[in-house]
């Protein structure tokens, strides 16, 4: 049976969660190789037109949090400055319109700056370890996700990777996770967006955005709070769902509101090789969340 071919959002912001795994047996990302990796996204996603919300590096697979934005948000000038970045400030282009266009369609692709990461990153590590063939597996997975209490959600399910695999009692030990970046890092640099689109974030100071999400997070692990951190925040508890591996938020396709998700599914049916109507299917523990598939629980 064939593949469904991927579903992206063109013309307008989109945020997906991505996730690749490696071809080879074992845990084979150590420190210096996750190292790399995490130097890697942060390299291209100064190219692309893209902001990363949040990102969990494993021993054998890795998730990003990527908002992608279309390419006409950027202008000319802005595409040269990232050719710079891209090419190194040695190489002076010539630029035609017809080459201008070309970057801005490749740096708003998913998978365009999924395939630069996943590349880049195979050479370093068969070079290395002095191999050849196949680093990663199947094509990367990818679920577009809502804006909103969606994105958190999604967020903290990442974020709460090496809790659940053991590798820490909390969740901002693991440096290489989006909260264990801002852990180890502060707010040093402009890598990771506390942009999740949530209204009542409003106006708020990054730190207090990162203070009520890092709360937030606590709370889906069902991990005690110490004394005198941030108020409790406006989300509502679920149950177990982030202490269990879960494919709705890796293999849904899409996840959201209801009306999020059948607009989506309307939207790209003619993907579909079905043609029955998709009706979505709520997530037992998430409130006001449904996705595209229903899976054993």
């Amino acid at each position: 049976m064939p593949r469904i071919p991927r579903i992206l959002i063109s013309g307008e912001p989109a945020v997906y969660h991505v996730m690749s795994k490696t071809a080879l047996d074992g845990f084979v990302l150590g420190d210096q190789e996750k190292d790399f990796l995490l130097e890697l996204i942060k390299q291209m996603s100064r190219v692309f037109f893209v902001e990363v919300l949040g990102f969990c590096i494993m021993g054998n697979h890795f998730h990003l949090l990527v908002r992608m934005l279309p390419e006409h948000y950027f202008n000319d000038q802005e595409v040269l400055r990232r050719f710079g970045i891209y090419y190194g400030p040695d190489i002076k282009p010539v630029m035609t319109d017809e080459k201008l266009q070309s970057f801005r369609q490749k740096w708003s692709s998913l998978s365009e700056y999924m395939r630069e990461i996943k590349q880049r990153f195979a050479r370093f590590y068969n070079k290395k370890h002095d191999r050849t063939g196949y680093f990663w597996g199947d094509r990367f997975k990818s679920v577009i996700v809502e804006n909103g209490d969606t994105v958190i959600n999604c967020l903290a399910y990442i974020d709460l990777n090496p809790v659940r695999a053991g590798l820490c009692s909390k969740p901002e030990e693991y440096r290489w996770s989006s909260i264990g970046y801002h852990f180890y890092n502060g707010m040093s640099d402009s890598f990771l967006s506390l942009d999740f689109g949530l209204q009542e974030f409003g106006e708020l100071p990054e730190s207090v955005r990162l203070a009520r999400y890092r709360r937030y997070l606590y709370e889906k692990a069902e991990l005690s709070w110490e004394e005198g951190g941030p108020e409790s925040n406006v989300f509502p508890l679920p149950d177990n769902r982030f202490l269990r591996r879960t494919r709705y938020f890796t293999d849904s396709m899409i996840i959201g509101t209801k009306e999020f998700v059948a607009y989506c599914f309307k939207r790209f049916r003619h993907s579909f090789p079905c043609k029955k109507e998709k009706i979505p299917v709520p997530v037992k523990g998430l409130q006001g969340v449904y996705s595209l598939k229903r899976f054993s629980e």
